[in-house]
């Protein structure tokens, strides 16, 4: 199964859209600094995620969700985070 995920950083409020097939080993490199786009913005919690049979279909979810369109929707699915 592979992943699509939302994270938001705790120091910033800033959220990192992204895709992968080990979600929590993910979440676990950006915590521990080995992602460069995120490594200055730690810790980050997990705040929307969707999962997908395959990793076509999940990047074509995580580019549309980094699209003015998929913000938005977004925003409305992750309101209380």
């Amino acid at each position: 199964m592979n992943w699509v995920y939302v994270l938001k950083s705790k120091k910033d409020g800033d959220l990192y859209i992204g895709s992968t097939s080990d979600l929590e080993k993910r979440l676990h490199c950006h915590n521990g600094g080995k992602v460069r786009s995120t490594k200055a913005r730690k810790p980050l919690t997990i705040v929307y995620k969707e999962q997908h049979s395959n990793v076509s279909d999940a990047r074509k979810r995580e580019n549309f969700l980094k699209s003015g369109q998929g913000r938005k929707l977004l925003k409305d699915l992750i309101k209380d985070s």
